[in-house]
């Protein structure tokens, strides 16, 4: 691929800003030299302003969300990609979340522009998990594990019952809850169905996957390794 489509595809400009950066010596080799808009390079082999660049297309990376940032930048207010270098934002094809977390909604964010793995992580074959800290605004009944693990729950407006889920309780206000499936607001949900609110809801871990010691707002990228945990 030629040095001026590369980097505008990696999002580091316009192929006009490119160009203007390439004959302005921005974009160098490992070893120093220059490179011209016409060069053809290894892309490990390539510096921006003196930077190894980003990945190239089928990067994955995780993010540990903080509440009041949303996942789409057709909402309105804060978005994840402020939380990111803003040219993942533009960068072809753009690195989108997999899957949602609601404005309210903390924790493991997963973002890919690798599109065969977000519908491998996303499709109901995979039977990719998703466990959440619950902090609820009334003491837990006693049945809502039974009835989450049952396969019968039904949530209002729904035709479809629920697949079994796990819950484990905590303390009185907080429980963990893993589940399989991704339907609208669904942990929420699932509590107003017993009479219940969620007051804070946190995403510990996708699959295998756990956030470890990634603070709030921060991101990383996750490599193949990380990849198969989803999967375990």
């Amino acid at each position: 691929m030629r040095l001026v489509k590369l980097l505008s595809n990696l999002g580091y400009g316009s192929q006009r800003d490119v160009r203007a950066m390439i004959k302005a010596g921005r974009v160098t080799s490992v070893a120093g030299c220059a490179l011209g808009i016409d060069c053809q390079a290894d892309h490990s082999d390539i510096l921006f302003d003196g930077v190894p660049l980003d990945p190239p297309t089928g990067v994955a990376l995780m993010m540990n969300k903080p509440v009041g940032f949303t996942c789409s930048t057709a909402d309105p207010g804060r978005i994840v990609y402020e939380l990111l270098p803003p040219r993942f934002a533009r960068r072809k094809p753009i690195i989108s979340p997999v899957g949602r977390l609601d404005r309210e909604t903390s924790g493991l964010l997963l973002l890919t522009d690798d599109g065969d793995l977000l519908h491998r992580i996303i499709s109901p074959r995979s039977v990719v998990t998703k466990t959440y800290k619950v902090d609820l605004a009334k003491p837990l009944r006693g049945d809502e594990a039974a009835l989450f693990a049952s396969g019968t729950l039904m949530l209002r407006s729904e035709t479809k019952p629920l697949l079994a889920a796990q819950l484990e309780s905590i303390d009185a206000l907080a429980a963990l809850l893993t589940i399989t499936e991704g339907r609208y607001h669904q942990v929420r949900r699932m509590f107003a169905a017993v009479d219940n609110r969620v007051v804070a809801l946190h995403r510990l871990r996708v699959g295998g996957m756990d956030l470890g010691e990634l603070p709030p707002g921060e991101w990383r990228y996750i490599d193949v390794g990380d990849m198969e945990r989803i999967f375990r």
